[in-house]
């Protein structure tokens, strides 16, 4: 009956299933305390879940208590209710191998502690009490010690505290079939427990988000060697992990070393995996080149070693035809692109951002076919604008901003929305009734500045974003009115160019744009009106411009602008301006404006002609008048007469005093 969006009491007539062994009502809207349901009387089920329900649920589970026979209890996403201590200690006579508990809330007042009856259970097989908060208890070591038989354990954000005890005796060796084992975004410190680093069967284990610190070398050497996943990210890790003999494996897909204090050079033993398909040892104090042994990990698909100190060229790898993402962002590298990567068709990613890269940006990118994300900005690229990106059909954010290119900005590009799943699930549970696989690809995580703030996007919200940002280089030319043709765009960042010409009226069409800056250029010319068509706009910044006339009126998400979108405009007008326009000024000016943004500036063989046809008419008017008034005509008759004496004296007697003048007469 799962997922049918049924609701309301169970009915009681369920009560007289007496032989239902199998009862899934899971996904539902069912209501009620989960001890007066008909569910408390199948005392024959074996498998049960009302998981994601409204059922109160009382906290000790003693409901179930003469459930002899059940195996699997799901009771995800309910509400718990506390009860009187007394009720909390009660023996069970079932012996359970599956239990989650996953996303559990209490009532008000209430505190949430772990089911007492889990100290009873010695068959357990998998355990999921994760995102719980049980209140900084220590990690239950019992669960291990009971529970011989333990494959999965996940206690996700569960508020354990204090020191990673495994095991209460250290020669005590638990977890000899335990596979799985999910520890993160608690509080734990300390250093990596030795049971660890003697068990054989460990696959995948996730560490993750803790305050674990010390050295992992070589407290988990011998266990890389058979591990499928290790996540150790965002801890205080530290250490060079790099001086250590060489480790061969073929199992391990993916290390996440992330977010620690990592320093040295990047390991060596790193290159034997090559079956190794996610890499992450960004945020971490790492040194020196990236080696040419990159190129052996031909099943890398996803690799992230941003915020580093490493330096020199990125090596070119022919043969990394699975890689998908690529971040090298915030670190030293140098040197041109070359080659690098110039044959991995399948890339979505390439993040090169703010690093010592020059030179041109090469012309394989635009062969990349499947490439959403582009992040190039804070380097020295420098020429004319990549005309060849108007060929990448999937590109979806273009990040270019901080270099040096110079060219126009083109009318090609298409931004669209290729919406690719960056969220894989690379292993499943050994248990196929399990709702929750935490040991998943994390997701694919940007950085991208826009709305004058830097954000870091990821999953759903990145796959619906587009977005062009080529600021602070040296563009020139006009903005294309073709620009105006990305309907899905929700950014675009012109600041700080050369740009000349007025602003688009084709921009209106826009009408996912949520951020538009344009400040810092030569624009001229009158605000499109138009403009105020696009509601998704939250921040629109013209400032330092030569734009006129009065702005576009105050409706829909123009209404929200204040000044400060408009400063080191003098000749704008109107609110939110501290000027206003007139009427008759206004008029005058859009007409003059609309004139200019049609035609461009006044021409010179236009001012010419003006020029003439006014002197034309101060001679002809001069003719007409002296014609009719005689006195005048009179007056002017000899004052052009002596003028013209006093000129022929003036003359005589200048040449007279020249020596070569007297001579002669």
């Amino acid at each position: 009956l799962k997922g049918n969006d049924l609701g309301g009491a169970i009915a009681s007539c369920l009560v007289n299933l007496t032989f239902l062994r199998y009862l899934d009502i899971s996904n539902n809207h069912f209501t009620g305390n989960i001890a007066s349901t008909p569910l408390t009387n199948l005392t024959m089920l074996q498998f049960l879940s009302f998981s994601k329900n409204q059922f109160q649920v009382p906290v000790s589970f003693r409901s179930f208590a003469n459930h002899s026979n059940l195996k699997a209890l799901l009771a995800n996403e309910n509400k718990l209710v506390a009860e009187p201590a007394g009720f909390q200690t009660w023996l069970p006579k079932f012996q359970l191998k599956i239990f989650s508990l996953l996303n559990c809330t209490i009532e008000e007042h209430g505190k949430l502690q772990l089911p007492n009856f889990l100290y009873f259970q010695h068959d357990l097989r998998y355990v999921d009490l994760s995102y719980c908060n049980f209140g900084e208890i220590r990690f239950p070591h019992w669960l291990l010690q009971n529970n011989t038989r333990l494959q999965e354990l996940y206690m996700i954000d569960s508020s354990i505290a204090g020191p990673l005890t495994l095991s209460p005796h250290p020669n005590l060796k638990l977890m000899q079939r335990l596979e799985r084992l999910d520890l993160s975004h608690n509080n734990l410190f300390g250093g990596v427990p030795e049971e660890l680093a003697t068990s054989t069967s460990l696959l995948r284990i996730r560490l993750s988000n803790n305050s674990l610190s010390g050295k992992i070398i070589p407290a988990i050497y011998h266990l890389i060697g058979s591990l499928e996943a290790l996540y150790l990210d965002g801890n205080k890790f530290e250490g060079d992990i790099s001086d250590v003999s060489t480790i061969s494996s073929k199992s391990l897909q993916v290390l996440d070393l992330s977010n620690n204090r990592f320093s040295g050079k990047l390991p060596r033993w790193l290159w034997n995996h090559t079956d190794l398909w996610v890499l992450d040892l960004s945020k971490n104090r790492f040194e020196g080149l990236i080696p040419m042994e990159l190129c052996n990990l031909v099943s890398l698909e996803f690799l992230d070693l941003s915020l580093n100190h490493l330096s020199g060229t990125i090596p070119s790898c022919s043969n990394l035809q699975m890689m998908k993402h690529v971040h090298l962002a915030n670190n030293r590298l140098s040197g041109t692109l070359s080659k690098a990567l110039c044959k991995s068709s399948s890339l979505v990613t390439l993040d090169f951002s703010e690093n010592n890269l020059t030179g041109r940006i090469p012309g394989w990118i635009s062969t990349l076919p499947a490439l959403s994300v582009l992040l190039l900005k804070a380097n020295q690229f420098h020429g004319e604008f990549p005309l060849h990106l108007c060929r990448l059909q999937s590109l979806s954010i273009l990040d270019l901003s901080q270099n040096k290119l110079s060219g126009h900005v083109p009318s090609c590009l298409n931004m669209g929305l290729t919406i690719y799943n960056l969220t894989k699930d690379y292993m499943g549970s050994v248990f196929p009734l399990r709702k929750y696989d935490h040991f998943t690809f994390a997701e694919e995580k940007i950085e991208f500045s826009t709305k004058g703030a830097t954000y870091t996007y990821k999953g759903n919200i990145l796959d619906l974003l587009s977005a062009i940002d080529l600021s602070c280089n040296q563009l020139t030319g006009i903005i294309p009115p073709g620009l105006g043709n990305l309907s899905e765009i929700r950014g675009l960042n012109l600041s700080h160019n050369n740009l000349n010409g007025p602003i688009p009226s084709t921009f209106s069409k826009l009408k996912q744009i949520e951020s538009l800056d344009l400040s810092f250029n030569h624009l001229n010319g009158r605000i499109p009106p138009q403009l105020t068509e696009v509601n998704a706009l939250e921040v629109f910044n013209v400032t330092h411009n030569n734009l006129s006339g009065p702005l576009p009126d105050r409706k829909a998400q123009f209404g929200t602008f204040d000044e400060s979108s408009y400063e080191g405009n003098p000749l704008l007008c109107g609110l939110p301006l501290n000027k206003s326009c007139n009427h008759g000024d206004s008029r005058g000016t859009s007409s003059a404006l609309a004139g200019e943004e049609e035609h461009g500036l006044l021409g010179m063989g236009d001012f010419y002609i003006s020029f003439a046809v006014a002197y034309a008419i101060m001679f002809l008017t001069t003719i007409i008048v002296l014609y009719i008034n005689s006195y005048w005509r009179q007056a002017c008759y000899y004052f052009i007469k002596d003028g013209s004496i006093t000129c022929y004296f003036f003359v005589v007697d200048s040449l007279y005093r020249l020596p070569c003048f007297r001579r002669n007469i």
